[in-house]
């Protein structure tokens, strides 16, 4: 794999005859944790859209660019808040996937080893209405995974899982994803000091950049300073909140 490169996003969406957000300056660095949190409805999700080059359903005055200069189209991972899995494929053939639609092999040793990863060799042969929830959510993160792209955008990819559950394919998607350009929308401020090399809090008032610990991730949940760390950002989003 070639070094991921940096993204910026900068501009003003205009949607439903306001400003979404206005004026944003976000750099999403290489190689590494860029972890977005802020109140519902301020534009997280939009931001992985207009990455993407998908439709936001606004008026978008501004730009996304890659720090080398080339065009980000089919170098993106992606995972949506929903699972998105097709109903008539079981396990394997939702994680294989991608392959299947670009017409070239489906390479059933790893699929099978990212199954195995996320826990479900078991479930390999089942359709997504024989899954949990939680179930349904690993298996579209290993069919980001599969993808094995130089950028992954991640939105809330953890959120249907219990807690003991959830910390392993944090550790999971932290070991696989080494290296990528990944930007991870979150609600949950344990997760972005855990996980991030920069956590960002984007409200109507703007975007603001946030103090993580300065161990590389994953860190430990244990830790003093991550614990102060995580206490610090969830007082300061319930504040932005009231």
């Amino acid at each position: 794999m070639t070094a991921p490169p940096a993204i910026e996003v900068r501009g003003t969406l205009r949607m439903d005859g306001r400003d979404l957000f206005r004026d944003l300056d976000l750099r999403i660095a290489p190689g590494e944790w860029t972890c977005l949190l802020g109140p519902s409805g301020v534009g997280k999700s939009t931001i992985l859209r207009l990455i993407l080059g998908l439709e936001t359903g606004g008026t978008f005055d501004g730009s996304v660019t890659a720090s080398d200069g080339q065009a980000l189209e089919g170098r993106c991972g992606y995972m949506a808040q929903e699972d998105l899995l097709l109903p008539w494929r079981d396990v394997r053939g939702n994680v294989g996937l991608g392959a299947s639609l670009r017409g070239v092999p489906v390479d059933a040793a790893k699929v099978d080893a990212l199954i195995a990863r996320v826990g479900l060799s078991e479930h390999a042969d089942k359709t997504p209405r024989a899954l949990s929830g939680g179930m349904r959510q690993r298996v579209a993160l290993a069919r980001t995974l599969m993808e094995d792209r130089p950028v992954v955008l991640l939105d809330e990819p953890f959120s249907a899982l219990d807690a003991r559950t959830r910390a392993d394919m944090q550790e999971l998607a932290a070991d696989v994803l080494k290296g990528r350009t990944v930007l991870l929308v979150t609600h949950d401020p344990a997760e972005a000091i855990r996980l991030g090399h920069h956590v960002h809090v984007l409200t109507q008032a703007g975007l603001s950049g946030w103090p993580v610990p300065e161990a590389d991730p994953v860190r430990d949940v244990q830790a003093a300073e991550t614990q102060r760390a995580q206490a610090d950002l969830l007082a300061h989003l319930r504040a932005i909140a009231t």
